[in-house]
């Protein structure tokens, strides 16, 4: 495998690409337009490149201690250097690529890329470690908004969705691999309160992203809407029994969430023009 693509992998580039390519969808979906269009995406790539390698390179030594083979520094195929370098160069582009968006956008997603650096330290291993999520992902539809001629102000209920949807796929994330990190020293919010406590998290969290997308904009909800909360309400719980006749695994409830969050996601792309 070459270098580069060993590179790639070490930048976590499927949730990394799943994030840009929501937050591009949802640039197109506001008013977005030719160049405005690539700019957005291209400055929310930075921030998903960024977090994915800064984590690799700080992960480095613990990931060959636990035998990480499916992770490219761990294994040899890219050197810890490289991963690090690259997750500078990243880091130290995301503010330039937000100033064609004026200002306010250039500070919006810089704190974005500062909030997800947070995440990789110090605030992984803490009891804070969702505060990064919930800053982040209420940051990023801001950002798509605020980057939009005339600059204007992105509504609540959009920020707060954003911000209730990341929180949720915080925990939703750790759900089948609570153990595996807890055994090489990773002591988030998730690990403290356990599995059982984490799928009620991730749920509550992502139903209240549902509503808030349903019932937030201003209007009468559209049926397209009112179904997908439906879905929500009637999913979660099948999730959540299914785990328990499984004797407690995670895995039914991780499924039923990651539905609801791919749910979520939608809502959010078509949500409309939101100024």
């Amino acid at each position: 495998m070459s270098r580069a693509v060993a590179l790639l992998r070490a930048s976590h580039p499927e949730p990394g690409g799943a994030v840009t390519l929501a937050m591009t969808l949802l640039a197109i979906g506001v008013g977005h337009r030719g160049w405005g269009i690539v700019g957005v995406a291209a400055a929310v790539a930075a921030t998903q490149l960024s977090v994915g390698w800064v984590n690799d390179w700080l992960d480095a030594d613990r990931d060959r201690v636990a035998g990480r083979r499916d992770k490219p520094v761990a294994s040899g195929e890219v050197s810890r250097r490289t991963v690090g370098v690259a997750g500078l160069i990243s880091s130290l582009t995301i503010p330039f690529l937000g100033l064609p968006f004026g200002p306010t956008a250039a500070g919006c997603i810089t704190l974005v890329g500062v909030f997800a650096l947070l995440y990789d330290w110090p605030l992984k291993s803490t009891a804070l470690s969702v505060l990064p999520y919930l800053v982040a992902f209420g940051l990023l539809p801001a950002f798509v908004v605020v980057a939009l001629p005339g600059h204007p102000s992105p509504p609540a209920w959009l920020i707060a969705a954003g911000a209730l949807l990341g929180a949720g796929a915080h925990f939703a994330n750790v759900l089948p691999d609570l153990a595996d990190d807890a055994a090489t020293g990773v002591r988030g919010l998730p690990h403290r309160i356990g599995a059982a406590w984490s799928q009620v998290a991730a749920a509550g969290l992502l139903l209240a992203a549902t509503l808030t997308l349903v019932f937030g904009p201003a209007g009468p909800p559209s049926w397209a809407g009112l179904v997908a909360a439906g879905a929500a309400v009637v999913v979660l719980p099948i999730g959540w029994y299914a785990a328990r006749r499984m004797h407690g695994r995670p895995v039914a409830m991780f499924r039923a969430v990651i539905l609801v969050a791919l749910i979520d996601v939608v809502l959010l792309i078509f949500s409309g023009r939101v100024v």
